[in-house]
């Protein structure tokens, strides 16, 4: 999985609001690796307003400094904000 990072570093150009071709257009003239063209030729076809939103429909790892064991732990982790009157439930 590619990182928000890796797909923002090909987009820093990019004129937005962008439609998803665009946004593909941009990344391959930029000499994006395979797997970031891959991730953004899944995107849905819409318009764009800024890279953070491209990135999010990319399904992008957020965090990729993290190992699976510690995202399975970060799992596993109470829920602190969760609304006061929803932790009775």
């Amino acid at each position: 999985m590619v990182s928000d990072t890796d797909v923002l570093r090909y987009l820093s150009s990019l004129d937005y609001p962008a439609g998803k071709d665009d946004v593909v257009r941009q990344a391959e003239q930029e000499g994006a690796p395979p797997e970031v063209l891959r991730a953004l030729r899944a995107l849905p076809p819409v318009d764009y307003a800024n890279g953070n939103e491209v990135a999010r429909s990319a399904g992008t790892d957020t965090a990729p400094e993290l190992s699976p064991a510690q995202r399975a732990a970060q799992a596993r982790e109470p829920h602190t904000r969760v609304s006061q009157h929803l932790r009775r439930i």
